[in-house]
C-alpha cells in the first residue's frame, strides 16, 4: 500500500494554477497591465495639447499619476526603484508645468535643480527635444534631421526604412513627415518650462555631423526634388499600416507620432484615420483612483501563451474548458496577412502570432514560438502550428539566430547617426528569441538544419562567465531561463560544458534568501553593469527564470533548485499569487523597461510545475 503526501510544492503549484484560471478573461485570453514609465504619461499630455484636445479633468488625473510616480528625492526613474533618469524627469517636469504647476512649486524644486545640472532641455535626448519643440519650448533648428525621402528608398538601398526594426521603422517615417513641417503649437508662457532653456549642449563631433549638416541644408533649402512626393507617399505608407484598432503596431511611439504626422498633413477631427487612432487610445488608458496613465503596449497573446504553458506544466488537463477557450482564441488571433517582414521574404507564406490584440503587420518570432508550443501542449491547431514553424524557419538570420520581427535586421551603423540616441532602432538576433524558436522547432520533424544552426548560435553567445544575455527580459537570468530549456529540448545533455557553466553561474548568484533577482542596471556597459549581473532583490519571476534553467540542466534535485523553490513557496500569497513591483521585462535595454503584471504568476507556476514534473520522472 502506498501513501501519497501532498507537499508544499504541490500546494504552491495548485494554488498558482487556480489563481491563474481565475484571471482568465471571458473571451478566453489572459492579459494584465504592461507598465512602463512616466514618459508615456507625459507624452500623452503633449499629444492632447498639440491636437488641442486636452481637457482639465484628464490633465489633472495625468498630473496626479506623474506626481505619484516621483522618487523620494523628487526625481523620476524609468523603472521601480531605479536611479534618476534625465529624460523622464524632463518630460514629467514639462508636463506638470503644462498642467499648471508653477516653476517655483516645491514639488518641482528637486527636478529643476537636477535638470539645470544636466544642461536643461538642451541636455536631453532627441525624442524629448522634439516633443518640446512641438509646443514651442525648443528650437526645431537645433534638432538633427531625418528627411521624408527616406521612405522612397528601396529596401536594398542604404538607409532604407527597412533597415530599422519594425517599431522604429514606423516611428521614423512618421517623424520624418513631422520634421518637414516643424509644427509649433505654443503653450501659454505661464505653463512653459522656459526656465530650463539653457541653450544647446555641445555634443561630440563625428563624421556623421557632416551628413547631418548636409541634410539640414537640404531640408531648409528651396530645391528639394522629390520632397512633395515623399510626403504624400509617407502619408499613404502610414495610413496603409494603421491597424483596425486605430494603432500603429499596437505600440505607443509610432502611434502617437503617426497622429501628429497626419495632423501635419491636414487630417482634422473629421479624418477617419485620426479619429480611429484617437479612439483606440481609450482602451490603453489605465485608471487607478484619481490617477490616469496610458499603457505603451498590451500583451494578450504573450500573456495567454505563457499562461497555457504554465497551466500545462502545473498538470491542468488539456481538455479543461479554460484551456479550450484559450486555444480557440489563439487560433482566431493567428496572423495570415503579409507584413513588412515579407518585403525581404516575398515567397514565404504568412503564419504565427503578434504580441497585441491588433497587429497583423508585425507578427513576431517570440510569440509565434511560445503560442505554437502551447498549442502543441493542448493538441490543438496543428495546421496553424505548421504554418508558424515554416514561417519561423524562413525568418532565421544568417548567423543562425532569430530577431524578433525581421530577418537579418542588424544595421548597427545606424547607432552612429546623431539622431538615434533614444534606444534600440534595429532588431538583430537575440539569445532569448532564438531559444524559443529552437525549443519549438527541435520537437518538429524537418527542421534539423535550422535547429542545429540555432543551437550553434546559442552556444556561441554564452558569456565567458556561463550566463546568457537577455534581450527581452532582465537580464542574464532571463537569458539563462530561455537558453537552457531550449538546449535541453535540442538534446544537449546536462553534462555539456555550456550547461555546467550556466549552472555554476546560477549557483554563484543565488541570493541568501534562496531567491534570484537582477537589477535593470545589469544592462549598463562596463564595470558598472557587470557588478549588477545576476544581482538584485529576489523577485518571483526572476527566481522562476533561474529555476527553469536549473531544471533544464538536470538540477531539479539540487540544493540550489530546492532553495529557489522554497523561496517561491514561502513568498506565495494566500490567493496563490505573488507580489512583484520590480521591472523584469525589457523593451529596449537600458532605455525602456517593463513590468508585466502577470509575470509574477505565470513564470513561477511554469517553473514550479516543471520542477515537479522533473522530480516525478
Amino acid at each position: 500500500m502506498s501513501v501519497t503526501t501532498r507537499t508544499e510544492l504541490d500546494r504552491a503549484v495548485e494554488a498558482g494554477a487556480a489563481r491563474l484560471l481565475e484571471l482568465q478573461k471571458p473571451g478566453g485570453w489572459w492579459v494584465d497591465e504592461l507598465e512602463s514609465n512616466v514618459t508615456m504619461t507625459a507624452q500623452w499630455m503633449f499629444v492632447l495639447e498639440f491636437l488641442r484636445l486636452r481637457d482639465e479633468d484628464t490633465t489633472r488625473r495625468l498630473a496626479n499619476e506623474l506626481l505619484a510616480r516621483r522618487r523620494d528625492d523628487g526625481l523620476w526613474s524609468i523603472y521601480w526603484e531605479g536611479e534618476p533618469d534625465r529624460d523622464a524627469t524632463m518630460e514629467a517636469y514639462a508636463a506638470l508645468r503644462l498642467a499648471g504647476l508653477d516653476a517655483d512649486d516645491p514639488r518641482l524644486a528637486a527636478a529643476r535643480r537636477f535638470l539645470e545640472a544636466h544642461g536643461g532641455i538642451g541636455g536631453t535626448r532627441v525624442f524629448t527635444r522634439i516633443w518640446l519643440a512641438l509646443l514651442g519650448l525648443w528650437r526645431w533648428e537645433e534638432i538633427q534631421v531625418v528627411p521624408p525621402e527616406l521612405v522612397l528608398l528601396k529596401p536594398w538601398m542604404p538607409f532604407s526604412a527597412y533597415d530599422f526594426g519594425c517599431w522604429a521603422r514606423q516611428t521614423v517615417v512618421a517623424l520624418s513627415v513631422v520634421m518637414h513641417y516643424r509644427p509649433v503649437r505654443p503653450i501659454p508662457s505661464e505653463r512653459a518650462c522656459s526656465e530650463l532653456d539653457l541653450g544647446p549642449t555641445p555634443r561630440p563631433r563625428t563624421a556623421w555631423n557632416l551628413a547631418d549638416s548636409f541634410l539640414r541644408g537640404y531640408s531648409s533649402g528651396r530645391f528639394r526634388p522629390g520632397r512633395e512626393r515623399a510626403l504624400a507617399y509617407g502619408e499613404r505608407w502610414l495610413i496603409d499600416r494603421q491597424e483596425l484598432d486605430g494603432s500603429w503596431g499596437g505600440i505607443q511611439p509610432p502611434w502617437v507620432w503617426a497622429l501628429v504626422a497626419l495632423a501635419c498633413r491636414g487630417h482634422g477631427p473629421e479624418s477617419p484615420y485620426l479619429r480611429r487612432g484617437l479612439d483606440g487610445w481609450k482602451r490603453f488608458m489605465v485608471a487607478e483612483g484619481d490617477r490616469l496613465r496610458p499603457e505603451a503596449c498590451q500583451s494578450p497573446v504573450w500573456d495567454t501563451g505563457l499562461a497555457v504553458l504554465a497551466l500545462r506544466a502545473a498538470g491542468v488537463d488539456p481538455g479543461e474548458p479554460a484551456l479550450r477557450r484559450a486555444a480557440d482564441w489563439l487560433l482566431r488571433e493567428e496572423v495570415r496577412a503579409r507584413g513588412d517582414w515579407a518585403v525581404r521574404l516575398p515567397g514565404v507564406e504568412p503564419g504565427g502570432w503578434a504580441f497585441e490584440y491588433d497587429n497583423d503587420l508585425y507578427p513576431d518570432i517570440d510569440d509565434a514560438a511560445v503560442v505554437a508550443i502551447g498549442l502543441n501542449e493542448l493538441g490543438a491547431g496543428r495546421p496553424a502550428v505548421i504554418r508558424a514553424c515554416n514561417w519561423i524557419a524562413a525568418m532565421q538570420s544568417r548567423g543562425g539566430g532569430w530577431g524578433a520581427f525581421d530577418k537579418d535586421n542588424a544595421a548597427y551603423w545606424l547607432y552612429e547617426l546623431p539622431f538615434f540616441d533614444f534606444g534600440a532602432v534595429i532588431d538583430p538576433p537575440s539569445v532569448d528569441v532564438t531559444a524559443h524558436a529552437v525549443e519549438l522547432l527541435a520537437n518538429e520533424p524537418g527542421y534539423e538544419d535550422a535547429v542545429a544552426r540555432g543551437v550553434q548560435y546559442l552556444l556561441s553567445k554564452q558569456e565567458p562567465d556561463g550566463s546568457f544575455f537577455g534581450r527581452w527580459g532582465v537580464n542574464y537570468l532571463y537569458g539563462i531561463g530561455a537558453a537552457l530549456p531550449a538546449l535541453e529540448v535540442a538534446r544537449i545533455p546536462p553534462d555539456h560544458p555550456a550547461m555546467r557553466a550556466a549552472v555554476a553561474w546560477l549557483e554563484a548568484h543565488q541570493n541568501d534568501d534562496g531567491g534570484f533577482g537582477e537589477d535593470c542596471r545589469s544592462y549598463d556597459e562596463g564595470a558598472a553593469g557587470r557588478a549588477w549581473r545576476g544581482r538584485g532583490v529576489s523577485t518571483a519571476s526572476q527566481t522562476a527564470f533561474a529555476l527553469l534553467g536549473l531544471v533544464a540542466a538536470g538540477e531539479a534535485g539540487s540544493e540550489c533548485a530546492r532553495r529557489a523553490a522554497a523561496w517561491l513557496c514561502e513568498t506565495q500569497r494566500d490567493d496563490g499569487d505573488w507580489d512583484e513591483e520590480h521591472f523584469t521585462g525589457t523593451g529596449f535595454p537600458r532605455h525602456f523597461l517593463i513590468r508585466y503584471h502577470l509575470y509574477r504568476l505565470t513564470w513561477p507556476v511554469l517553473a514550479l510545475g516543471r520542477l515537479r514534473q522533473a522530480q516525478q520522472r
